[in-house]
């Protein structure tokens, strides 16, 4: 880990001066150059409630969930992969829904803000197949008691019969590149600035979020099929996401959470990649 810190640190200053890129929807399209690169795809799907709930006013637009910290986290977390692995990866982050039969070209695929999710039927045969064919699923940045039970109810649909496990602190995802003792946690930097906890303020989140208690802890979950494979990673009460699209923002946020997001965040892709 300490190596990964000296050369995320190393360009952080230029970083951090520099501009930042405007927030434009990522094309889905891929060049023939991009062929066998690896891909980062996020879900698309829609979520349930009334505006800040379902949706939300932030930096100037509205938000669907699906679309928190897009693309701009996946944009940097592609480049830091690039210069701190010899993985060969597609500099274009794409979308797609979960009905879409591109999914099945891609081994990996990443949710984020769950917390109002809805799934339709046809969405839930698509998560199951894609997972059963030997897809790879990381679901990151939800909050609390209720974001996290309104994931497993999703989820139960997926897989009736298989629950949620802690992933061991020994476990290999935690090694796969950079050492890491546990899962880290990353607060949203919004919430960090506002009173510099390694956690999200419970308010921001849905009800009944279990209050402090309930998001003081990091919760690393798997979900493993019935041979013991892990298909599916929750980084539960951490906002690994936005510890990539705020890195530069500012060199304390980045010193302190930005270099964990990456390394947890290569660790579990080269996992993903591999098994």
């Amino acid at each position: 880990m300490k190596g990964t810190v000296l050369a995320l640190v190393a360009v952080a200053a230029s970083l951090v001066l520099g501009d930042t890129p405007s927030r434009e929807r990522a094309d889905t399209s891929s060049s023939a150059s991009d062929a066998g690169k690896f891909t980062f795809v996020r879900a698309e799907y829609d979520s349930v409630g009334v505006y800040g709930e379902s949706h939300y006013f932030f930096e100037g637009r509205l938000w669907q969930r699906w679309e928190t910290d897009y693309p701009e986290a996946e944009e940097n977390f592609l480049i830091r992969i690039q210069e701190l692995t010899t993985i060969q990866i597609n500099p274009k982050p794409i979308s797609l829904r979960l009905t879409d039969p591109r999914l099945f070209d891609f081994p990996f695929v990443y949710m984020c803000d769950v917390g109002w999710q809805w799934l339709s039927d046809p969405e839930v045969e698509g998560l199951r197949a894609y997972l059963e064919r030997g897809g790879f699923l990381w679901i990151d940045d939800f909050w609390g008691e209720a974001e996290w039970v309104n994931l497993e109810e999703n989820m139960e649909r997926v897989f009736p019969d298989l629950t949620w496990r802690s992933i061991p602190d020994d476990h290999p995802i935690l090694n796969m590149v950079f050492p890491l003792e546990k899962c880290p946690q990353v607060p949203a930097k919004i919430f960090w600035d506002s009173w510099g906890e390694s956690y999200d303020m419970p308010g921001g989140h849905r009800e009944p979020t279990g209050g402090i208690a309930g998001v003081r802890d990091v919760n690393f979950q798997g979900l493993f099929d019935e041979d013991g494979r892990l298909m599916a990673v929750a980084t539960h009460n951490s906002d690994i996401g936005d510890g990539w699209e705020r890195e530069r923002e500012n060199i304390e946020f980045f010193e302190i959470f930005s270099t964990k997001s990456y390394a947890i965040g290569i660790n579990i892709i080269a996992y993903a990649l591999t098994h």
